[in-house]
This record gives C-alpha cells, sequence and structure tokens, in this order.
C-alpha cells in the first residue's frame, strides 16, 4: 500500500509539473505574439522575436509571499532610465523566502494607470536581482500583478513570468527603474534572460 500511495504522489507531482511547463510555455508563446500587434514596441518580425531568450521553467521560483499593505503611502515620481520620471505609490511590501533566503520587495501602483478602469488594479513589480547585468538584463525586469490575486493577505510570485522592459531590446523608451529597496542579493534563475541582439 506505501508503494502505492508514493507511486500515485510521484505520478501527480510529475503530472502537475508537466503541466505548469506547458502554462509558462504558453504563457512566452502570448508574451511573444503581443509584440506583433500593432504599436506594440520594438520588436516587429520573426527574426526579433527569435532573440528571446529565457530560462527553463523552474516551480522553485513560484512562491506565496505575505503581503503587508504600506500605510500612509506618499506619491513619488519613480526615475526612468531615459530620464523622465513616472507617478507611483507604494502599495505594499512583499515578503517570501527563495531559495533559502528570506527576501521582501516592494509592489506599487501607477497613479496613470489607475485613472484607466481596465487597468484599476495593476500593480507593477520591478526588481534586480544577481542575475542582473550578467544572465539578465542589467537594468532589472518587471511583473505584473493584479489586486484580485492577493488572497488572505498572500500572493503568489511566478518569476517563470518575470520580463525584460523595452530598454532591454532598443533605446528611446521610459523604463522605470527598480528602486534601492527592490535588489535582491539572490540570484532568481526565471524568467526572461538578456536579449540575444546588441541594439
Amino acid at each position: 500500500m506505501r508503494l502505492i500511495f508514493i507511486f500515485l504522489l510521484l505520478t501527480t507531482t510529475a503530472f502537475g509539473q508537466t503541466a505548469y511547463v506547458d502554462s509558462i510555455n504558453r504563457h512566452r508563446d502570448t508574451y511573444r505574439a503581443d509584440f506583433l500587434k500593432p504599436g506594440n514596441g520594438p520588436l516587429k518580425n520573426e527574426a526579433d522575436l527569435a532573440a528571446l531568450r529565457f530560462f527553463a521553467p523552474d516551480f522553485t521560483y513560484r512562491v506565496i509571499a505575505t503581503v503587508q499593505r504600506t500605510t500612509n503611502a506618499e506619491p513619488f515620481d519613480m526615475p526612468t532610465y531615459s530620464g523622465k520620471t513616472s507617478p507611483y505609490v507604494s502599495y505594499a511590501v512583499l515578503s517570501f523566502m527563495l531559495n533559502g533566503q528570506s527576501c521582501q520587495l516592494t509592489v506599487f501602483r501607477s497613479l496613470r494607470l489607475a485613472t484607466n478602469p481596465q487597468y484599476r488594479d495593476y500593480l507593477f513589480l520591478p526588481f534586480k536581482d544577481a542575475t542582473s547585468g550578467g544572465e539578465t538584463y542589467g537594468g532589472g525586469r518587471y511583473l505584473d500583478l493584479r489586486l484580485g490575486n492577493i488572497r488572505d493577505g498572500k500572493l503568489l510570485l511566478d518569476f517563470n513570468k518575470a520580463y525584460n522592459p523595452y530598454c532591454a531590446y532598443s533605446d528611446g523608451y521610459s523604463c522605470p527603474i527598480p528602486p534601492a529597496g527592490n535588489r535582491l542579493t539572490v540570484a532568481i534563475n526565471a524568467g526572461e534572460m538578456t536579449y540575444g541582439r546588441d541594439h
């Protein structure tokens, strides 16, 4: 009976991991296709898309974070790599464990997007980690989240969905710079890697 239980557990786990890898691959297919929509950024053709690179999907980098709302947060202008600024407000601090290390990141709300009904519940998580400037873009990467993703004070962070700002592909874009508090010492070997072409 014990052997049957172990077999079923391993089979279920393997099935779950396979389904997860498939879901990440579908997510990346959609991500690539979005670039080819009119007005959607610096990558314009299949040759450009072929230079996109990603870490293999890894369930290790899918973590549950504890959400601590930021109280009395004041709006501020987040710097961008173009020299412009964009208005944001801190929404919450996310605390989680990753590769045995305790980590914290602040998630933000864009005050511009908050006026758009389609993006009113949008949350923005810019970050750098130990791979930044090596395997991944030196300017950091982003995660998009939604208020509705927060359940009972918890939030699922899937770094396999971390993506590059447009500045990773071309000059002339106003990409927010991850604040100093959002620079992790742990290596996040998940999500999008450096672009495979120079710009």
